[in-house]
């Protein structure tokens, strides 16, 4: 570690530069600006040691002539280190420590650290069963979902503000220390943050994670024209992020159910209609029901059976870019249940006036005896 680059300076620079240089990483890294953020707290302590050192013309000048163990050896013991054995022999064989073993626990705790706090939300998946005609039209449901949400004790941050008192784990120190070997590790006390003051403590409705379970009825606004096996998401409404972490999404797939009359192609609508005989003869004009409002139909005179037209932009909304669909029509002629004498007596003179054989194309294509 150079003490220089640690504080962002050159190593010719003045006290001054060095000066302003620690006030500003300083003001980024105290603990009363980043209340609960140990690994700022354990940057503060180690940018403040760094700081003693430069600013000290004598031990800048034993750091410059011989690093930071001679430094360290010297009695600037503001880096944690007491009572370490820097001599030749104590420094070889197999069990020597090194530079890296003694920030090995710092350096672990920062990284740990980092990676608790601010973590983000994981996303929630969620199902939803609709009604052929609520995802034509569109409509608000209340989906129930069992979500983290961020903790309303702490407001996420894990910690609650208590009166200023001495930390009892420390007690005022700032730091904890422990014998490995033949050297005393002092590391920042967790509790305080290296701060020897204990001005938060955990947050006992979320044991300091930030966010609590709960259970919630959430309204959902279903878009017009949404198909079956849809996913939707709703931004923010994952599970809440610990400790100012961004909150995942929720993302609900869509089931749509069947309609009696109507079936669903892309966004075209198609629907059987049956017809009389008459009205396939001669021809007819009504209305049919639509999901936009009736829709006026013709049939053309001559219709058969399977005869199709089509209603241009009275289908299902598009998600794209919200044009509709067409609605699809299909005819299918129906014969009275029962006949009375005088209607069949009028079917007879139709078919004797009518003497075209209908069955003639479909001959040329049965097969051969």
């Amino acid at each position: 570690m150079d003490l220089y680059e640690l504080i962002g300076v050159p190593r010719d620079a003045a006290l001054d530069e060095i000066k302003r240089a620690y006030r500003r990483l300083a003001r980024r890294y105290h603990p009363d600006i980043n209340p609960g953020d140990r690994a700022a707290a354990v940057r503060f302590r180690v940018v403040a040691d760094a700081y003693a050192i430069l600013a000290d013309p004598e031990r800048r000048r034993q750091y410059d002539a011989f690093g930071l163990t001679a430094t360290v050896f010297e009695g600037a013991g503001t880096f944690g280190f007491e009572g370490f054995d820097f001599s030749v022999e104590s420094a070889n064989g197999p069990t020597a420590s090194t530079f890296g073993d003694l920030f090995a626990d710092v350096i672990h705790e920062t990284v740990g650290r980092g990676a608790e706090m601010g973590t983000d939300g994981a996303d929630l998946h969620a199902s939803l069963s609709l009604g052929f005609e609520d995802a034509v039209r569109g409509t608000e449901k209340a989906i129930a979902l069992v979500r983290r949400d961020t903790c309303g004790g702490c407001a996420g941050a894990g910690v609650v503000p208590v009166a200023e008192t001495t930390c009892p784990a420390c007690r005022g120190a700032g730091t904890i220390r422990s014998r490995r070997g033949h050297m005393v590790f002092a590391k920042p006390c967790e509790r305080c943050a290296g701060t020897g003051r204990q001005r938060h403590e955990r947050c006992a409705a979320c044991a300091g994670a930030g966010v609590v379970p709960c259970s919630q009825a959430v309204p959902l606004l279903i878009p017009a024209g949404v198909a079956d096996g849809d996913r939707l998401r709703v931004a923010g409404l994952g599970h809440a992020g610990s400790r100012g972490g961004r909150a995942g999404d929720l993302y609900v797939t869509v089931h749509v159910g069947t309609h009696p009359l109507f079936r669903r192609e892309g966004d075209d609508l198609h629907v059987t209609v049956p017809i009389g005989i008459h009205e396939a003869g001669l021809g007819a004009r009504f209305e049919i029901p639509a999901f936009d409002g009736p829709a006026r139909l013709r049939v053309p005179p001559g219709t058969q059976t399977g005869q199709r037209v089509r209603l241009h932009e009275r289908g299902v909304p598009s998600r794209r870019d919200g044009r509709r669909g067409d609605l699809v029509v299909e005819f299918r002629i129906v014969l009275p249940a029962v006949l009375d004498e005088r209607s069949k007596a009028l079917l007879r003179g139709f078919g004797a006036i009518n003497v075209e054989d209908v069955r003639a194309e479909w001959r040329r294509d049965a097969p051969r005896a």
